[in-house]
């Protein structure tokens, strides 16, 4: 007895459709051309759009994905074009982090170096100007690790990837912690010889 497929959705083979050798050529050098576009770009228009400070520098990445992604895939819908344009992109990057992997002086010079923002407490307004951050910004990232004010921080650095590394003005937690045992120690040590003493004066 043989089974009906009418039941089965109608799948167009158009949709895997591979065209010429300059069609497959051309997808895979759109995406290339794009890549090191917005490499540069980002490079150039500095660390807090990767920081993503505000909700216009959100909107810029979110906006830049639509905005290139007719210039990735051209006028193809086919499964077949996307599939290539995105291996395209996963194998330049993965060839790109490799290249820079075993060259690592190019690497800093093309990506750029970090920021220090705030030096012994005080802010770097110079540093800040430079990378185009208020203070308020300053504050929102500082927010994000648990500092309630910036007079909290005796170190600031922002890196070339836009993460924050802070460094507080009071100890670590864990820290804090090990000296107040040691100073209950020493209290408790204290008490011991007064005892001693009492004992043998007794």
């Amino acid at each position: 007895m043989l089974l009906s497929l009418s039941w089965l959705p109608y799948v167009s083979l158009e949709m895997f459709h591979l065209g010429s050798s300059v069609w497959v050529a051309e997808k895979m050098l759109r995406p290339v051309i794009v890549y090191f576009f917005l490499v540069a770009a980002l490079r150039v228009f500095g660390k807090r759009e990767l920081a993503q400070l505000n909700p216009f520098d959100l909107v810029v990445l979110l906006s830049l994905s639509n905005t290139v992604q007719n210039a990735i895939i051209g006028d193809d819908n086919s499964v077949t074009g996307g599939l290539i344009g995105a291996l395209t992109l996963l194998g330049t990057n993965y060839l790109v982090v490799r290249f820079f992997f075993r060259h690592r002086r190019l690497d800093q010079m093309i990506e750029g170096s970090p920021s220090l923002l705030i030096t012994n407490g005080h802010i770097d307004h110079r540093a800040l100007a430079k990378e185009l951050l208020t203070e308020s910004e300053l504050q929102s990232a500082a927010h994000r690790q648990g500092f309630r004010s910036l007079r909290e921080i005796q170190r600031c650095v922002i890196e070339p990837n836009g993460t924050f590394f802070i460094e507080g003005k009071t100890p670590p937690l864990a820290e804090r912690q090990h000296a107040e045992v040691l100073e209950q120690l020493e209290r408790l040590n204290k008490q011991l010889g007064e005892l001693r003493q009492q004992i043998q004066t007794g």
